[in-house]
């Protein structure tokens, strides 16, 4: 197979070296900056995002204008997107009318634009249906650290599409050894679940970083899984899904594993810093800190309750403090489970 991954950081980089190591795939990894694309091509490695992981021989690094990515796209068998959500609907958009079977790897919601007025932010999969609908696309999600998969630790990944030919182009591309694929069709129950898992997980960092005790973390896990459920049945996903990878899996990673980024937002926040502070030392993108609010937009709008993502984003705004946060969760009246 020939595989393009789009985007040059911690995650899309990984993929490329893993598909790279299979063997029997001619793998090209874009980057955006032609600069950046120069140096991991000389050095062999990408030091700025999985710094001492080696780019294999046989993967090719290449930069170019949008025309020169979708000419070389005709080619390809699978394309992965590697961006964060909001660069998701310019790379689709460069890419209408491209044939070939393509997944995103961001997880979140895209923010409306201030100009759009009472607009709601969207999921990658509608955020596609408006900027290029005729693409055959979908997700790849599911509990996974960057650097651990760079380096071939064990990893299971859900490929989810409406289209068989996406999911199975994913499987092909990308299972064996120690990476296994499993194909899901429910598209908006495995981005649920991997945009929700971010918010929660800086619940659990700040409660962590509290040291609120085990007891106060598996609540918080717990009750979020619940709140994500609930708002991706509302979206139209399948209960089941929330307990597979992309759901329940992927929550306990990002929710108690120190490589999380919206895990170590909340332990910062505990800690006394700022946002700006918290968000600046990590050097890369927390999605949760983006999505946070739209989540709470969207599940307002479907009168869906989401207490935990509603102190989320109430100490986001700076109009909580972390033991203001915990308070308002502990005084909510009774209820059944």
């Amino acid at each position: 197979m020939k595989i393009i991954v789009i985007g040059a950081g911690a995650w899309g980089t990984a993929l490329a070296v893993q598909a790279a190591r299979r063997g029997g795939h001619a793998v090209e990894l874009w980057a955006r900056d032609p600069a950046q694309a120069a140096q991991l091509a000389r050095t062999r490695e990408n030091a700025r995002y999985l710094p001492g992981i080696a780019l294999p021989p046989a993967l090719a690094v290449q930069s170019g204008t949008p025309d020169d990515l979708l000419a070389q796209t005709r080619a390809a068998d699978l394309l992965l997107a590697a961006m964060p959500v909001a660069g998701l609907r310019a790379t689709l958009t460069a890419l209408r009318g491209c044939a070939t079977p393509l997944a995103w790897l961001c997880k979140g919601f895209e923010q409306a634009a201030p100009d759009q007025g009472a607009a709601l932010g969207l999921l990658p999969h509608e955020v596609q249906r408006q900027a290029a609908p005729e693409l055959l696309a979908g997700s790849l999600s599911g509990p996974s650290f960057a650097q651990e998969v760079a380096r071939g630790q064990p990893a299971a990944l859900v490929a989810a599409s409406s289209h068989a030919a996406v999911r199975q182009a994913l499987v092909a591309a990308l299972h064996g050894g120690t990476l296994r694929i499993y194909a899901n069709d429910d598209l908006p129950g495995v981005e649920v679940g991997g945009a929700v898992k971010n918010v929660l997980a800086i619940a659990t960092g700040l409660a962590d970083g509290m040291q609120l005790g085990l007891n106060a973390r598996a609540a918080l896990i717990t009750r979020g899984l619940a709140e994500m459920t609930r708002l991706g049945l509302a979206l139209g996903a399948r209960a089941e899904t929330f307990m597979g990878l992309s759901g329940l899996g992927d929550l306990v990673l990002t929710a108690t594993g120190d490589l999380s980024r919206n895990r170590q937002v909340g332990l910062q926040l505990a800690a006394g810093k700022t946002l700006a502070q918290a968000v600046q030392s990590l050097g890369h993108v927390a999605e949760g800190v983006a999505c946070a609010r739209t989540v709470v937009q969207r599940a307002r709008h479907l009168k869906v309750e989401m207490p935990i993502a509603e102190c989320v984003v109430a100490l986001l705004d700076g109009q909580l403090a972390p033991a203001q946060a915990v308070a308002a969760l502990m005084g909510r009246d009774p209820k059944g489970e």
